[in-house]
Parts: C-alpha cells; structure tokens; sequence
C-alpha cells in the first residue's frame, strides 16, 4: 500500500464542531453563520465590534519560482499556523479559496497537502459557500446591464467597439476567449466582439479582496470602467445603475469563511485572485479579521515571490495599511534541481551540483524579499528522496545569504514537523519589520513597470509598442498615476518565458497591453503570452474525479 492521498487523509480527520474552533480566538458562536457543521461566516456586527483591538503579528509564506515538482506553499502555510499554535501561540491561518479552473485542469486542489490541509478539504475545492458563483454572477450582472442598455437606446453614448468589460465563469475554457455576442436578428441585441476571463481575474473578485466594508465594496463597484462612450468618455458601472444590485449579490459573500486546520485550528479561507493574472492575496476583510483576533496570522500569497510577494506588498499592504512582521520563503530540493537543470523523472537521483545551479532561483527571491525591509526565513519543505548532502548544500547557501534554512516535515507529520520552523518565525517577527514598498504612488506608472521589471524579474528594460505606451501616458494623464502595478505574465520563470528557470538576468520584458482597474485602484500590465482565460490541458484532473460506489468523491488531489 502506498501513501494515502491528501483527500484520504482529510476524510479520516477528526473535524471539531465549528463552534469550537471559533472559540480557540473567542468569537462567539451567535457570530457564526453556520454553512453545515464545520464552516461557517463571520457576521459583520461581530467584526464591526473589533475595531480598535490591536492587531497580532502578520507573516508572509512565499515561495521560490514554481515547478512540476511542486513546492508546497499552502501547504506550509497551514503547517507553520499549526506549529504556532502547538508550541502555545495564538494563531490563525488566512488562504484564498480554490478556483475550480486548477481543480479540474491540471494544479489539483487548493487546500494543502497530507498531514497540513485545512478542512473539509473537498467543500472547500468546490462550490464552498458559494463565494465564486456570487463574484461570477455580479460579474455579469453588469455585463447583461451594459448590453441592455445598448438595446434600450443606449443613453449613456456607449461606443459599441469599446466596451471593455468582459463576462467570466469560474472554469478553465479556452474556446470563450473570444467571441461575437448578438448574433440572431434584431431581437437579440447588436452584435459585437466580447469574451470571457476566468473568475479569479474578474476586477469584481479583486474589488472583493481589497474592500474594506460593505460600503467601501459598493463605491470600488461603481468606480469600475465598462468601455467608453462615442465621445471617448469612460462609462462606469454607477452610471448603468449596477453598484447597488451587484452589492447586493456580494452581501454574504463578503463576510470571511472559518473553517479548520487537520489539527482543529481555525483558517479563514476567503476570495481567491490568482497571482499571474490578478493580485494573488486572500481578503482584506478576513486578514484584517484575523489580525484582531490572533497573535500570529499566517497568510500565503500566489505562486513565486516574483508575483504573489510584491503584489501582497506593492497592493495589498499599500492599500490596506498592513505591515508585514516577517517573510516565510518556500523551497523544496526537488524544484531547485529542476531549476538547476534536472528533469522531473530524475529529481529522486542526489545531485548537489544541479541544486547549487538551481539554488540561484533561491538567491534572486531572499534578494528581492530583502527590498522590502522585512525579515525572511527559508522553509525547506522537505521530500523523502531529499539527501542530507542536498539539505546541507541548500542550508549552507541560505547562510552565506543572511539567512537561515529551517528543514521542514510537516506534510508527513503536521504540525511536529513545523516546531523548530514555528520557535524561528516568532522571533523573527519581533526582529522589528522595516517594512515599504518597492516604489511611492507619485513615480509615474511606466517607470513603476519598469522598476518591477528591473528590481524584481532581473530584466534591463521594459518594451512595448506605441498604442501601450500611449496607453500608459492616457491613464497618468487621466488622473490614475497614482495606482500600483499589478503585473499578469507567467509564473513559470523571472522573465515572460515560462521555459527559462533559474534566476535570467539581462532580459526584456514585453507588456502586451494595459487594463485599468479602477474600482480594484490598480492597472493590470500583461505581458509576453499569458492568458486571463486559461485552457484544459491533454488529459485534465477532471477526467479522474468521480464518485465511488459509497457515494464519496474521489481523484480530487
């Protein structure tokens, strides 16, 4: 018998009544919104009542480059909140909700991995509260305005050729990318070219995650650009009278969702951005929640610290007046081979000369965390093809760096695997956080691409032809200058180039074009060929995900 799978090991877990989990951070249980025995809401007038505690310690996991061999994230994320409350913190853990594009394409579920998930792992992956389908249906809530205000006469002067808004669904499918709309005669409105984005890169689930309040989420609604009218006036969703009913589908969404560790500890999983094609950082509304609430608030932000790190500093904590205490660095033996030049079937072989090429992708991650005045730890989550001579090698390199390379077991172990991990991030956190940002609010927004690009990606310039550049001037120009960055490009490597691993210098960055955001109060730059619709692979997860004969669901991670 081999090892059981993460959704057999989160079956056999003893779940706490959700009640009692709250409790652990004195939430009383009149302030859950029970969705089943082991999730439930937060109600607002619980929250509204924090206001004024004093917020606990927030810590960063990121991680180096993403590789198939994996790295394991959100799975030491959950480790280190368990570890922190075993060795007597107060702890609480703060994820993004899983999209079901990665379930049923090729990334598997979101929820950790063997002995640190958090739980019930296959609500969760799924439809969970409902949250997505309420930022999906908002979403295109406005576009059915939009298009019925077209039909009707069309008051608002909306030139037809530049409406931008988009329509998303929460699945990976590359055949809606681009589309005509209208189509069938005069009844079905007036034909044009449209498409669709994946949920997660909705500027609705970003408005989402970076609202403050009900209230705040209501203005950054009516602040979102739809096109522009025939007289080069942007249109807003205020003008189509969309912001209110579009709250209203999001009321009970917005409230933070409690669920629980394997080791009964409580977890807030809420709103889910993907990092290589929007901001990549669970709510404000439940980090800031956690925050009243724990002494520790361990959060994650996606993918490497190229993009999921400087987004959840240059925005998130820019926009809502965070300040990180310490930075988690994710890295496994396994990618940094890869990164080194090995080949996934052969990363069980030692190969230390492979790692110390690879362990550059390291360096170039520990540099750019450092630009932002925060401590770092490496978590090295460890593998059991792992050598000691490739453990030490990677321990080694940390030290010459500055810093230090705590060897991890919790996907085996839980929360036993992340002790001494837990002691060294506690510390770390009182080592008084210099924490800013990468560049101020007044740098003009060419110079803030440029400045992401050179810092953080190793790149000497940034290119783009007229109509972007002229992009970029149109919005300085228009009173947006202000707005952070949010880059979309691969995950897969520094550069635009998802097969270059490592850490390239001395490469250019291509932005293909600029949307701005500005309900969401930040302009999304894409670059080389990433896509905000992505598509099934060859053989999806989805292909392997059933029912058993005992009615449970399997092959979902």
């Amino acid at each position: 018998m081999g090892a059981p799978s993460d959704i057999e090991i989160a079956r056999a877990a003893t779940l706490r009544p959700i009640a009692e989990v709250g409790a652990k951070l004195g939430i009383p249980s009149d302030a859950l919104y029970p969705y089943g025995p082991h999730i439930a809401k937060l109600t607002p007038g619980f929250i509204d009542g924090l206001e004024g505690r004093p917020d606990g310690k927030l810590i960063l996991v990121t991680a180096i480059t993403p590789t198939p061999a994996g790295e394991g994230k959100t799975t030491t994320t959950v480790g280190l909140g368990d570890g922190l409350n075993r060795i007597g913190k107060k702890a609480a853990i703060c994820l993004r909700e899983p999209s079901l594009g990665p379930c049923f394409g090729i990334k598997g579920g979101a929820a950790g991995g063997g002995h640190a998930q958090v739980v019930p792992m296959e609500q969760i992956n799924l439809h969970f509260t409902g949250d997505f389908h309420a930022i999906s249906s908002a979403h295109n809530l406005l576009a059915a305005l939009l298009d019925n205000h077209i039909y009707w006469g069309n008051a608002l002067g909306l030139d037809t050729r530049r409406v931008t808004w988009r329509r998303v669904m929460d699945m990976n499918d590359r055949a809606l990318r681009s589309i005509v709309t209208s189509l069938g005669g005069a009844p079905n409105g007036f034909p044009r070219e449209d498409g669709f984005d994946i949920t997660v890169a909705s500027e609705v689930m970003a408005i989402f995650c970076l609202a403050k309040s009900l209230e705040d989420l209501e203005q950054r609604l009516g602040r979102i650009i739809v096109g522009q009218s025939l007289d080069r006036r942007p249109v807003t969703a205020k003008e189509l009278k969309a912001d209110g009913p579009m709250t209203v589908l999001l009321k009970d969404a917005f409230m933070p969702n409690l669920v629980q560790t394997l080791e009964n500890n409580p977890a807030f999983v809420h709103g889910g951005p993907f990092a290589n094609i929007a901001h990549g950082c669970n709510s404000v509304m439940a980090t800031k929640t956690a925050l009243k609430l724990a002494d520790y608030v361990v959060t994650e932000a996606g993918f490497g610290a190229d993009l999921g790190a400087e987004k959840f500093f240059d925005i998130k904590c820019r926009k809502a007046g965070l300040k990180p205490a310490a930075v988690v660095i994710v890295a496994t033996v396994r990618a940094l081979k890869m990164h080194g030049g090995v080949a996934k079937e052969d990363l069980g072989q030692e190969n230390v000369a492979a790692l110390k090429k690879g362990l550059a992708n390291l360096g170039r991650h520990i540099r750019n965390v450092g630009q932002y005045g925060v401590p770092a730890i490496v978590a090295v989550n460890r593998f059991v093809a792992d050598t000691e001579a490739e453990l030490q090698a990677v321990r080694d390199y940390c030290a010459e760096h500055g810093v230090e390379a705590q060897v991890c077991s919790h996907w085996s172990d839980g929360s036993a695997g992340t002790v001494e991990l837990a002691h060294k991030v506690a510390a770390l956190a009182e080592d008084h956080s210099q924490f800013r940002t990468l560049y101020d609010d007044d740098l003009p927004l060419w110079e803030k691409m440029r400045t992401i690009a050179t810092a953080i990606y190793g790149a000497d310039d940034v290119i783009a032809d007229k109509r972007v550049r002229d992009q970029f001037a149109q919005y300085q120009k228009g009173g947006y200058g202000h707005f952070p960055i949010c880059v979309a490009k691969t995950q897969y490597s520094f550069s635009t180039d998802p097969a270059v691993k490592g850490a390239p210098s001395h490469h250019i960055v291509p932005v293909r074009e600029l949307r701005l955001s500005a309900g969401a109060e930040f302009l999304v730059a894409i670059c080389g060929d990433i896509m905000t619709m992505p598509g099934l692979p060859r053989t999806p997860a989805a292909n392997s995900i059933r029912l058993n004969e005992s009615g449970q669901i399997e092959g979902l991670f």
